[in-house]
């Protein structure tokens, strides 16, 4: 439950050493580096564009050939293999790969040359498939496709409308040109499309038969060829069958580079690690002989980065407090269990500055919530044991998703702890089976009560989690106030609402309302009825005088008080939100129930167990699923709108140190590691 210190640095070494210096700062990952403040006569910033855009381009080529190395060569992994993390790469080995690189880009523009050959090896193919569909409705015809005629005759080859005989074009072109008779029309085919023709005719009188023919929608055929359309159908699939043996055999050649995959992924992390280095190099101040560094480090690592620096270069290092006005980055520190909840914070927002960490607390009541909303003991068995395998059999995924495992496997005994105490396994199946199968029906008694079986018990037992989870908020809010010594707020804005809701509440328990709620009567003394008035007075008079305390006009302050006296509806409002913990929980043993009762619909015997299992294995999958979606949903919404809504405000930045944030592999060991040898760029 920690925000750690950050401090500012200011660095300003020689500009000679400056490639060096930010290759150390990288490998460290301890220093966020902030861009420089505005240019002067003597300290400008460099543009490094040419050489960033020089090495994005070539990780791209190489993520590219990679992508292009994996459709031909995959590699074999398994579906969880992404938790694997990235793979672990020697010193050594990098630096052997870096210096090689020249010969890894020829093979990377090889295999981008390969997959560009089969592409054009595939239009090809495409544009002769298209040719064949087109000669395919003269297949039937037995003369080349350029034939012309003879001497004294013409051969017009083409195609009309749809459905159309040899009578019926003979009449349409009677109908526009009577005269012509010196000629004969033979159709090829005809299908749904088009109606192919073979017309012979005397030269003379070709015009004004095209014409005709044009007239009703006639095209000339667009093949020239010496072959007829049958051979060269045939010229077009061998041709086709030279195309695919081209494209099997450049496929081959990709695939033969496979060996090479694990080196091009070091070195598109290598050109990564580069762009990223010219990114920083260009937000720098340089002048002709020094340059300027600003930014952030961890208190923790500050004599560390110091030490390292001055003992490899010559430089001027300070280190210092960050001014007051200037927004600091934000580096939660968490002991597990509770660093698992991170994820959950920073989704909402990280705290400002002065504001405290509340992933602690947050955690728990998470952890609480989430399993009081599924409640199912089979259900969290299954979520612990899934999580937990895959941590151990994982141990290098992502810190982001080795916290929310993590986090999911704290859930999963909390699952299992309200499952039992609520008597919840795959809902009522222990019940279904041996009524259904054994005839003899054998129940697992709750250890505490069986919320489907007693729901309002369960809705104020749900209200009261939330009325201790809005206080519990309200107690961070009353411990940051002492930690700023602001006393009066704690008074005023703290006190003053548990006074008013803990008297509001001793108010309504002894109530009618309440008893036929509740199911349970209370009766108070007059002393303790006494006492729950004045409290709630007491409570409400404190907000009315004091949250307009910042204002002089007491008319204002008055009415913004009395204004402030209305927030008890958010308060309400907010209570009225855990029902949705008596909703899930309902959920999930009503749904348990419908897909236990379904699958012993078709009785015993061995049909009916082969439909119970599958009905089973279906159901409880989707249930375990959907719900635990629900589950995650609102338990991050209580955590969002109501617990933080009390006391929290977030919107802090996050601490990015400038690291080799590499894609695929790790390169050495992590942490602060002394700087590579150097490596001479291009």
């Amino acid at each position: 439950m920690a925000v750690l210190a950050i401090k500012k640095i200011d660095i300003c070494a020689m500009k000679k050493d400056r490639k060096a210096i930010l290759e150390k700062l990288q490998s460290m990952g301890a220093l966020e580096i902030r861009a420089g403040g505005d240019e002067t006569d003597v300290f400008k910033k460099i543009n490094t564009t040419s050489q960033r855009s020089k090495y994005e381009k070539r990780v791209q080529n190489t993520d590219e050939a990679l992508e292009i190395l994996g459709r031909y060569a995959p590699e074999k992994t398994s579906m969880l293999q992404a938790l694997a993390g990235k793979a672990d790469v020697d010193d050594s080995v990098y630096k052997e790969i870096v210096e090689n690189r020249h010969d890894y880009n020829m093979i990377v523009q090889k295999i981008r040359e390969k997959d560009k050959k089969i592409g054009n090896c595939k239009a090809e193919i495409a544009k002769c498939q298209l040719a064949i569909d087109g000669l395919k409705p003269w297949i039937n015809m037995d003369v080349p496709i350029n034939t012309t005629g003879t001497e004294h005759t013409d051969v017009i080859m083409g195609s009309l409308g749809p459905g159309l005989t040899e009578n019926m074009i003979e009449e349409l072109v009677a109908k526009r040109q009577p005269e012509l008779s010196a000629h004969e029309i033979t159709v090829i085919s005809s299908d749904k499309d088009q109606t192919c023709i073979f017309v012979v005719c005397l030269k003379t009188e070709t015009e004004r038969l095209e014409e005709a023919l044009r007239a009703e929608g006639f095209t000339r055929m667009s093949y020239f060829s010496k072959r007829t359309p049958e051979n060269k159908i045939k010229k077009y699939r061998l041709t086709i069958e030279g195309y695919e043996d081209e494209i099997e055999d450049l496929k081959k050649q990709i695939a033969g580079f496979a060996e090479n995959r694990q080196a091009l992924k070091t070195l598109s992390d290598y050109y990564k690690i580069r762009t990223e280095k010219y990114q920083v190099l260009g937000t720098l101040l340089q002048s002709n002989s020094t340059f300027i560094i600003t930014g952030y480090v961890l208190e923790r690592d500050e004599e560390k980065v110091k030490e390292e620096l001055n003992q490899n270069f010559v430089l001027m290092v300070e280190t210092g407090e960050i001014p007051e006005d200037e927004p600091a980055p934000v580096q939660l520190s968490n002991k597990m269990p509770f660093a698992s909840a991170e994820g959950i914070l920073e989704s909402y927002g990280l705290p400002a500055r002065g504001e405290m960490d509340p992933t602690t607390p947050m955690s728990l009541f998470y952890v609480f919530f989430f399993g009081l909303m599924l409640s199912d003991a089979a259900y969290g068995l299954i979520i612990f044991l899934a999580c937990f395998i895959l941590l151990r059999k994982f141990p290098k995924m992502g810190d982001g998703m080795k916290k929310s495992l993590t986090l999911f496997e704290y859930c999963g005994i909390s699952t299992l702890i309200w499952g039992i105490l609520f008597g919840g396994y795959f809902g009522d199946v222990v019940a279904v089976v041996s009524r259904t199968f054994f005839h003899h029906e054998i129940t697992i008694a709750p250890v505490w009560f069986a919320p489907l079986d007693n729901p309002m018990k369960m809705l104020i037992f749900s209200l009261l989690f939330g009325l201790i989870h809005l206080f519990g908020g309200l107690a961070l809010k009353g411990y940051m106030c002492l930690k700023k010594k602001d006393f009066v707020g704690f008074f005023s804005d703290v006190i003053s609402w548990y006074l008013l809701i803990i008297g509001l509440v001793l108010m309504l328990m002894p109530t009618s309302l309440f008893a036929s709620i509740a199911q349970v009567s209370f009766h108070f003394s007059d002393g303790l009825k006494t006492f729950s008035y004045v409290i709630t007075i007491l409570g409400a008079a404190i907000i009315v005088v004091m949250s307009g305390r910042s204002h002089k006009n007491p008319v204002l302050r008055l009415a913004l008080g009395l204004y402030d006296i209305y927030n008890i509806t958010g308060w309400l409002s907010d209570l009225l939100s855990y029902s949705r913990l008596l909703a899930l929980g309902l959920a999930t043993g009503v749904i348990a129930q419908v897909i236990n009762q379904m699958g012993s619909m078709v009785g015993d015997g061995i049909l009916g167990a082969i439909v119970f299992i599958l009905v089973f294995i279906i159901g409880h999958t989707f249930n375990l699923a959907i719900n635990m979606l629900g589950a995650y949903v609102h338990t991050c919404r209580l955590q969002y709108v109501e617990f933080f809504g009390k006391f929290y405000e977030g919107g802090g930045e996050a601490f990015h140190p400038f690291k080799e944030n590499t894609k695929y592999v790790d390169i050495g060991n992590a942490g602060m590691k002394t700087c590579k040898p150097e490596i001479k760029e291009e």
